[in-house]
This record gives structure tokens, C-alpha cells and sequence, in this order.
């Protein structure tokens, strides 16, 4: 096993209800755990927020898996933006 540090990269949903999603990062590997999204209290012309993957985004060819806990929107709701 390499020496190395764990990164834990919480992009979404930390201290809130919904968007949930972390990014846990190895050396160069980077593996996602949720994708979800949040419904806001009402704001004219916001239906739904999404977390922040600009990380992901810059970090693409290091991405390796994304693993769902399970299928509430909470938690997958965000997977067609990350997967786009």
C-alpha cells in the first residue's frame, strides 16, 4: 500500500438536508459517494439546487466510481448533471 493521504471533499449536502454528495480522493483516484439535489423553500424560479462539481468537473479523469446509498432524490437527484 502507498503512502498517501485520504482526502474527504464534501461538495453538497454537508449540515443540511439534501444535496448529498462527497467526493473521497486518493492519490489520483477519486471516488463519489451520492448525487443529490435539494428542493428549495419557495424561491421564484428556483425548482430544485444542485451541488457545486466544478470539482468533479476539473477533476474528471481521475473520477473512478460513483456509488449511490440508495434512491431517494436527496441522494441521486444530481447523478444527470455529474454524469453530463
Amino acid at each position: 500500500m502507498s503512502a498517501g493521504k485520504l482526502q474527504v471533499i464534501p461538495l453538497g449536502g454537508l449540515g443540511e438536508f439534501g444535496m448529498n454528495c462527497l467526493a473521497l480522493r486518493w492519490a489520483d483516484d477519486i471516488i463519489v459517494i451520492d448525487a443529490g439535489l435539494s428542493f428549495p423553500r419557495p424561491m421564484l424560479g428556483v425548482d430544485i439546487v444542485v451541488p457545486d462539481i466544478t470539482y468533479l468537473t476539473e477533476n474528471r479523469e481521475h473520477v473512478r466510481a460513483i456509488i449511490l446509498t440508495h434512491g431517494h432524490e436527496d441522494h441521486i437527484g444530481g447523478l444527470p448533471w455529474i454524469l453530463e
